[in-house]
């Protein structure tokens, strides 16, 4: 593999873990939102999302990067005030992560670029359970005019400003 290649990769992994951070924050806003109907699929995403991110967390260092770290706190696109408002956070988080996840299939090869393939699926088929619609290639027409952070929440204010 190139230096140029690496790089690009290594990149893409970063963002990749980036946007897991913010996934496990915002499920974890989404747990406490949920209805008990979908409580189980709440958990069951949080726990998809922190095996990805330690995942990633490894795949970052066998690159020989420094992982990115988590921020404190995440501003998230929307309040969330109710069941239904976790629901559709559940699924722009899974949005946003598919749009990651394209841009580490374009940029990984080999065994990586498989993982990364399987994680955009997985969040693709998250995003139509939580939100009841599909999209013709996801992690692509999402990404149109997207404003906010990889995963649907942004880094806080308070939790970017250095000490």
């Amino acid at each position: 593999m190139s230096g140029e290649a690496k790089a690009a990769e290594l990149t893409a992994l970063q963002a990749a873990l980036a946007a897991e951070h913010a996934a496990v924050y915002g499920y974890g806003v989404v747990g406490g939102r949920i209805g008990a109907a979908r409580q189980g699929e709440a958990r069951a995403a949080y726990d998809a999302h922190r095996a990805s991110r330690d995942a990633l967390t490894r795949a970052v260092r066998d690159l020989g990067g420094q992982p990115v770290a988590a921020d404190a706190a995440y501003a998230l696109p929307f309040p969330v005030p109710d069941p239904a408002g976790a629901v559709r956070l559940a699924a722009q988080l899974e949005e946003r992560l598919a749009g990651v996840y394209a841009d580490l299939v374009r940029a990984a090869t080999g065994a990586r670029r498989a993982a990364a393939a399987a994680a955009l699926r997985e969040a693709a088929v998250r995003a139509v359970r939580w939100s009841g619609q599909s999209v013709a290639f996801p992690g692509l027409a999402e990404r149109v005019g997207e404003g906010t952070g990889a995963a649907g929440a942004a880094p806080s204010a308070s939790a970017s400003a250095a000490p």
